[in-house]
């Protein structure tokens, strides 16, 4: 499939077909790297990585998967870069993509990345913003492959505040695959109703449905799949624990909700998680509010269900089969 000189930004911007491309991309290439096999498919080309929010698994995921491409990597860390302040987002785009085969975007919102794509002459991948998170679905799907075989018929859960990149992207994700998704939270925390409308298009075309329900017993019945994200993300003050922690406390998945579930059901997460107090975040939190845990509680998180590592590890595959494709080292 021909995907060379294509942005990643977003999974609407990508067909059914061309997102099963990409998983079975990944799935090669893993398997390559598992057995050894060298796959230096993007040899000799160099990427930027543009980091407005610093990442552990995305900026670790890009750079060994251009390594093992044979691609040279720089990091723009937040004061590494003028984009927006000293240089406009458009000349940053142009400069860059004299310098560079590809760029890497990770930061705020969707419009600078989008911007930045429309004036980059190179491909764009989106690592994180705002409002979407693609390379993040990829690897959850990689995983979802793995564990199950195929994504027919999963029926797919998102708890917590599900307005935001995770809620969105999970709900793109499942509606072009022909997927049943669930966002579970209070109706303040639902996605955008746009958004929804569109994902519903979709699912219509593909077999999906999306469903959106205050209703945790409802929800969790029969899901294969329990997905959650931390409650405050990053830049938000502190102030605001304490509204999310009243709203969304009841929608921690522990081990009554993965007792509703199906039989073959996972407990996914993208990561860093507040379950226990291991962090400086996680201990001041659950003293400020006298808690263990917050999104999920350890003994879920550290249980057999739980396939957030895998998930991590397939960040680096999935990333690795983007650029590849749309570098054109996978034709």
């Amino acid at each position: 499939m021909m995907l060379k000189n294509r942005d990643f930004l977003k999974l609407l911007d990508y067909t059914p077909e061309e997102i099963s491309y990409l998983l079975d991309l990944s799935a090669e290439l893993k398997a390559k790297k598992k057995a050894g096999i060298p796959h230096r498919l993007c040899e000799g080309k160099n990427v930027a990585l543009i980091f407005e929010k610093t990442s552990t698994r995305t900026r670790c995921s890009f750079e060994v998967a251009a390594r093992d491409l044979g691609m040279g990597t720089t990091y723009l860390d937040p004061k590494g870069s003028q984009i927006g302040r000293k240089e406009s987002i458009a000349d940053t785009a142009r400069v860059l993509s004299g310098i560079f085969d590809g760029i890497e975007y990770r930061g705020y919102g969707q419009s600078i990345v989008e911007e930045l794509a429309s004036y980059a002459s190179v491909p764009v991948w989106n690592g994180l913003t705002d409002e979407f998170h693609p390379t993040q679905i990829l690897a959850d799907f990689l995983t979802l492959r793995e564990r199950f075989g195929s994504l027919e018929g999963v029926n797919f859960v998102y708890m917590g505040d599900a307005r935001f990149n995770m809620g969105n992207s999970l709900m793109v994700g499942c509606a072009k695959m022909g997927m049943s998704f669930t966002a579970c939270a209070p109706e303040k925390y639902f996605p955008d109703p746009a958004l929804v409308a569109i994902c519903r298009e979709i699912a219509e075309q593909t077999g999906g449905s999306i469903r959106l329900t205050e209703d945790v017993p409802s929800a969790a019945s029969g899901a294969d799949v329990i997905y959650t994200d931390i409650w405050v993300s990053m830049g938000e003050p502190a102030e605001v624990w304490e509204e999310r922690l009243a709203d969304l406390s009841p929608y921690q998945v522990n081990s009554e909700v993965m007792a509703l579930t199906s039989d073959r059901a996972v407990f996914m997460h993208c990561l860093p998680s507040y379950h226990n107090r291991d962090t400086e975040i996680g201990m001041e939190m659950c003293e400020r509010f006298g808690r263990d845990s917050m999104e999920v509680t350890d003994e879920v998180f550290e249980s057999e269900r739980s396939v957030v590592f895998a998930e991590a590890e397939n960040r680096m595959h999935t990333i690795k089969a983007v650029m590849a494709a749309t570098l054109g080292g996978a034709e």
